[in-house]
């Protein structure tokens, strides 16, 4: 890191770096894309998917034909991505996957396309979820006008769920909903003869078991409800074992505790400092600095919230809950906004009061090779940092025996422009750096008087904010991103905010280009490379806009002859 005053340089042994960057990059490729590819060729795993407009003339098609719907609205929104994570979560915690996949995913598949179908004629909104691969409709439902019954996510649980479901089905018996089931059974491929009925007389809705249907302890289950003597949904899948469920609510609970306390408030907490710490350092500081990075910080974030618009309808019972949703997580959005924006001025003070130049400006003699030689430095450690995540998690899953399931909130086929996916990476790499590298780091060693401290417990503050994926045990996140955040940490001390920005940035944006690739389509392939490249492209505009001016010759003037 630069000392104050002087003009900035950025020194790093390149050609070490290069060879560790091509080392890690290596790996990465092998164990996080090569292996995962031939293993589902391996399978013979249906990986394309249809698109999003097939999904929703194969629902329209499945609506008329088989449900009798007829004058559905024809400007239908975009369909939502939806996942059945709790049966992938078991499939690939006991190592089922392949078998599933040889076996079972064309029928009874577990990723889906949710489209909604509005019929304004009836006040009602048919909901079909279609195969993500097969394009096959597997499931509906029907939502009405009434707010308490328009979703399954809705209805409360236990008794009084039941109490509300047996009310809409207006005292049918076993024997009218097992004859209204029959013939959409039928029509929708399902043998009844295979089936068992499950459902007790005076028990709402309608179950069916495939006791013949099962993989590892789970077993194919049918599920109906009714409504105004019809069916109002139904879905199917296999459903996992009481201890799977358990152990996941287990985990979910302290995946909570660890991102609502040692997250959110450890970060508000940072944020109360970052206030107080740029009144303390305005002296060494500037209050304009931050404004732009902030607000760019903050219309990505809004941006990134109203592109998800098509999950976010699907998680609201009606329009107002949309709103109230959206403008929640908007506050919430300008919160972190004004949380960077201190931590950008007070981090800067404090380093600057220390006699350090972490963050220099533009104006500063050096600064264009400097961005150019930090973005450079950037890209190589994502390298570095992509090989030793795939490490980590490699170790992991043998020692604790770590694994995954699907998280649809985080679904690119979730957003209404899935190309713009990369654009998150930039939102994380300056705000993330921001507050627990530039900031939190100088605040924390005045405690704990120890640099290597402060780096593990901003560390830890930053790793407890991605307990919330579905990565199981929860312990698995905070360990990897613990050493992740220490190796950001010595690209901080070592080389500066900027580099450590590209690093982080690159290394999302790889990442995230990576899941564009795999959607297949033209477009996402180009945005996926175009990501990845993009903080190339910034940094080599800075370095051109920013030349490295020559010094100017020294002028003299030359003493009269014979005076010296």
């Amino acid at each position: 890191m630069n000392p104050t005053g002087k003009p900035v340089t950025l020194t790093a042994d390149f050609k070490k770096l290069s060879i560790l960057g091509i080392i890690g990059l290596a790996v990465f490729l092998l164990l996080q894309v090569l292996l995962p590819v031939l293993s589902s060729l391996g399978q013979n795993q249906q990986t394309d998917v249809i698109s999003k407009q097939k999904a929703v003339e194969n629902a329209a098609a499945f609506a008329e034909s088989v449900l009798g719907y007829q004058g559905l609205t024809k400007e239908i929104p975009s369909p939502a991505y939806v996942a059945q994570s709790e049966l992938y979560g078991y499939l690939s915690r006991e190592q089922l996957l392949p078998d599933y996949n040889r076996q079972w995913i064309g029928k009874y598949p577990y990723e889906f396309y949710r489209v909604s179908l509005p019929d304004p004629a009836e006040d009602r909104t048919l909901l079909v979820d279609v195969s993500l691969q097969t394009g096959k409709p597997a499931g509906f439902m029907i939502n009405s006008g009434n707010a308490m019954y328009s979703s399954t996510e809705a209805l409360p649980e236990g008794q009084q769920r039941s109490q509300l479901m047996l009310m809409y089905e207006a005292g049918l018996s076993l024997a009218d909903k097992t004859a209204l089931a029959a013939p959409l059974l039928k029509q929708m491929g399902y043998s009844t003869e295979n089936l068992t009925v499950q459902t007790r007389e005076g028990e709402a809705g309608l179950i069916y078991e495939d006791e013949g249907s099962m993989i590892g302890e789970a077993v194919l289950q049918i599920k109906l409800t009714f409504e105004n003597g019809d069916v109002r949904s139904l879905e199917s899948s296999f459903t996992v074992p009481p201890t799977h469920t358990a152990y996941v609510d287990r985990q979910t609970r302290l995946a909570n505790l660890l991102y609502y306390i040692g997250y959110m408030l450890f970060s508000f907490v940072l944020g109360v400092l970052a206030v107080v710490y740029s009144s303390l350092t305005r002296r060494h500081t500037s209050f304009t600095r931050g404004i732009v990075m902030s607000i760019v910080y903050f219309a990505i974030s809004v941006f990134i919230l109203f592109n998800m618009m098509p999950y976010l309808q699907t998680q609201s019972v009606n329009k107002d809950a949309l709103i109230f949703s959206i403008g929640l997580q908007t506050i919430f959005n300008l919160m972190m906004g004004v949380i960077l924006y201190f931590s950008l001025v007070g981090g800067n003070g404090l380093w600057k009061q220390a006699g350090f130049n972490p963050w220099p400006r533009a104006k500063e003699p050096g600064y264009g090779l400097y961005v150019l030689r930090s973005m450079l430095t950037g890209y190589l450690w994502a390298f570095i940092l992509l090989g030793v995540q795939s490490i980590i998690f490699v170790i992991l899953s043998l020692l604790i025996g770590s694994w995954s399931t699907i998280d649809e909130t985080q679904s690119p086929y979730n957003m209404t422009y899935a190309w713009l996916l990369p654009v998150m990476a930039w939102m994380a790499g300056i705000g993330e750096e921001a507050v627990y590298r530039l900031f939190g780091i100088p605040m924390l060693k005045k405690i704990v008087r120890s640099t290597l401290a402060a780096s593990v417990i901003t560390s830890l503050i930053w790793a407890f904010g991605h307990t919330l994926y579905p990565i199981y045990p929860v312990i698995t996140r905070p360990i990897e991103l613990l050493f992740l955040g220490l190796l950001f940490s010595f690209i901080f001390l070592r080389y500066g905010f900027i580099a450590v920005m590209f690093s982080h940035i690159v290394f999302d944006c790889i990442l995230m280009g990576i899941s564009l690739i795999a959607m297949g389509d033209s477009i996402n392939i180009a945005a996926g490379v175009i990501g990845m490249l993009l903080p190339a492209a910034v940094g080599y505009i800075l370095y051109l806009f920013n030349p490295t001016k020559k010094k100017k010759p020294y002028i003299t003037t030359p003493h009269p002859e014979g005076q010296l």
